[in-house]
């Protein structure tokens, strides 16, 4: 296939451009500040929260959460009975790269202390976050279909945060909860402590 080089002639003689369709419509759901708060929770039908089928795919977005323990774990769970019980069953899978301040060390490999296989409990999406005044985690989860009675529901988590001995974290998860009933409420807390302050939004996704 032969290039094509416009000139500034050739630019200005176009009359039309073709049209790029949208790759997606982002629409805010729900924006949450967390205030010393011991859990951010997202429950379908509560407080104006949207998680059902509208959307196919839901996005949750975490800004500069801070602990107000340092060395905590942020995490999250999924609920089927609209938040009585965030003990859903997922298998999941962690990688993470990692470097420190004084670039003293680096490392990249898999965290098999922050995966788990057909378990209930919280998953971790950031470990051992500081909590001196300017360390927090920041990141965003996509999960695909949490309305769906047919298939496991799929999420992905990227994410970056400061540990709480000076280094910083890129941290990527990946994972299904196991269950064909429909996910209707999501969870975010640390593993100790309250998040003493950020903000968590729920996007949905139209395509």
């Amino acid at each position: 296939m032969a290039l094509v080089k416009l000139n500034n002639r050739g630019v200005r003689s176009v009359s039309t451009f073709g049209s790029i369709s949208s790759i997606g419509t982002y629409t805010l759901i729900k924006k949450i500040t967390a205030s010393s708060s011991a859990t951010v929770s997202f429950v379908n039908g509560s407080s104006d929260v949207v998680l059902d089928g509208t959307y196919k795919e839901y996005l949750f977005t975490y800004n500069n959460i801070h602990p107000a323990t340092d060395a905590a774990e942020f995490q999250f769970n999924g609920s089927t009975d609209t938040g009585s019980n965030y003990n859903a069953t997922k298998t999941t899978t962690s990688v993470y790269a990692f470097n420190y301040e004084d670039a003293s060390s680096t490392g990249f490999g898999y965290s098999t202390a922050n995966d788990i296989a057909q378990g209930t409990g919280f998953q971790n999406l950031a470990d051992d976050v500081g909590n001196d005044n300017d360390q927090s985690a920041s990141g965003y989860i996509h999960l695909f279909e949490p309305a769906s009675t047919t298939f496991t529901k799929m999420f992905i988590n990227t994410g970056v945060h400061s540990m709480n001995d000076d280094r910083i974290n890129n941290r990527r998860q990946a994972g299904y909860f196991n269950t064909t009933s429909a996910i209707d409420a999501i969870q975010f807390k640390f593993s100790t402590g309250n998040i003493d302050s950020g903000d968590i939004c729920l996007y949905g996704i139209t395509w």
